[in-house]
């Protein structure tokens, strides 16, 4: 009570995300270096997208996740990126409490299927590996769609039920957001209401939608690694991890990023690294990581070989 007691109890329409300062000499710097990032995760992430669709060679089960990856990324992208480039280069930086709102439901609901679905993309290479013969039977095309629907399906549900509880929440006090977008944690402490049964069902959530597949992904690549260390050869084993290594390396910029920001006691951290942590996690990450399979995997290089000299000669047939 002393939280409702101590504030005006004057709904609040709207709040006002402080972003990254109000120096006028950095807003172009910014804005430039934004745009520059969400026009290369958008490219990369279609990139991926259509070469999955188009090539043949690709339509197998990690290269059908990857897809799927791939178009969460650019919806996740779009969530915050073009919010806060209208911001800077309009600098208005209010934003409706129902918007806000909304954009934290679409972050949480996408940021969810994103640990779910790295999850599905592990148990796929602990098949391959640890079950190379029976692979194709038990991967087959109806067991991803059934896996990859599932992902989707059960992350915004689960997201539901904590935002449920959010949405029934009333804001007062302060109107000042101090992060590039609506932040739970910032947004939470601007409610007037008892926020104690939001933040155990939040709690909750997050084990669930976040710890769970991390457990299970930790689970396959112990599985895994144990399989490869058994291969006699050193080019079996050499190639056995390189069917994993980008995926290996998306899951550990993904959880080092997530730890970083959501593990680190904010109290501790000034509030411009939090922002920096959070820059890597929600934009960063989805900008590597079409550079990271594009770069070490021989059949995407393939695709995107083939695609070009097949652009290349129909230029050649038109002019």
């Amino acid at each position: 009570m002393e939280k409702i007691k101590g504030r005006n109890q004057t709904p609040i329409a709207e709040f006002i995300i402080l972003g990254f300062g109000n120096g006028p000499e950095l807003q172009p710097l910014v804005f430039l270096l934004f745009l520059l990032i969400y026009v290369a995760t958008m490219a990369g992430n279609s990139l991926i997208i259509v070469l999955v669709i188009a090539d043949h060679h690709l339509h197998t089960p990690m290269y059908y996740f990857l897809g799927h990856l791939s178009f969460l990324e650019v919806c996740y992208t779009s969530a915050f990126l073009p919010p806060l480039l209208a911001s800077l280069l309009s600098r208005d930086r209010t934003i409706s409490a129902k918007v806000c709102v909304g954009q934290l439901v679409i972050y949480g609901g996408l940021s969810t299927t994103e640990t779910v679905m790295l999850s599905a993309m592990s148990y796929d290479r602990y098949l391959a590996i640890c079950h190379p013969l029976r692979y194709a039977a038990l991967m087959n095309g109806r067991l991803c769609c059934q896996i990859a629907g599932g992902c989707w399906i059960s992350s915004f549900l689960l997201c539901a039920i904590a935002n449920s509880f959010f949405w029934q929440l009333t804001f007062c006090g302060s109107k000042e957001i101090d992060h590039f977008f609506c932040d739970y944690s910032s947004m939470i402490k601007l409610s007037c209401d008892d926020t104690s049964t939001v933040e155990m069902v939040t709690a909750v959530v997050a084990v669930i939608g976040v710890f769970v597949p991390f457990l299970l992904t930790l689970t396959s690549y112990i599985f895994i690694i144990a399989a490869i260390l058994r291969i006699p050869s050193a080019t079996g084993r050499q190639k056995a991890f390189s069917t994993c290594s980008s995926h290996l390396i998306v899951l550990v910029i993904f959880y080092v990023t997530v730890i970083t920001v959501f593990m680190v006691p904010a109290a501790n951290t000034p509030k411009v690294l939090h922002k920096i942590f959070s820059v890597f996690y929600t934009v960063l990450t989805p900008l590597l990581n079409p550079v990271i399979y594009c770069l070490r995997n021989k059949e995407v290089k393939g695709a995107l070989r083939s695609v070009v000299l097949q652009l290349a000669a129909s230029r050649n047939h038109w002019s």
